[in-house]
């Protein structure tokens, strides 16, 4: 069974930082692909950033280019989300995400429905 386990939300003030770390488990295959979404409250969830394990390929969505910064640690199946100079619109919740990866089409940013197992997620509060 796959599981996620995020971690590292919180609450900072405008031009803060927070790292945010996804622990996937039970992934049988050695490359899938992984995403950070969120959810700011009363808009749709949308994809933040992803990678594919064990390769080059990854994705950042436009309004986080410069500040937000992702890293994989294969060995640990962990991805690292470091957040920098947070803005009160980065306010929501944050989902860590897997899915399979057959090649293919590489989607930027990441689509909920590329993605077949989801995390409970972790709360972001940005005051300004």
């Amino acid at each position: 069974e796959v599981q996620l386990m995020e971690s590292g939300g919180g609450s900072v003030q405008a031009g803060g930082s927070l790292r945010l770390t996804c622990v996937v488990s039970g992934y049988t295959s050695s490359n899938y692909r992984v995403a950070w979404f969120r959810q700011i409250p009363g808009l749709e969830r949308e994809g933040v950033v992803s990678i594919v394990t064990g390769s080059d390929i990854s994705c950042q969505a436009d309004f986080v280019k410069g500040r937000f910064t992702t890293s994989q640690d294969n060995a640990k199946s962990v991805l690292t989300l470091q957040m920098n100079s947070l803005q009160s619109e980065d306010t929501g919740m944050y989902y860590c995400a897997a899915g399979r990866w057959s090649g293919g089409t590489w989607t930027c940013p990441p689509l909920v429905h590329d993605y077949n197992y989801w995390g409970q997620g972790t709360q972001v509060t940005v005051s300004s």
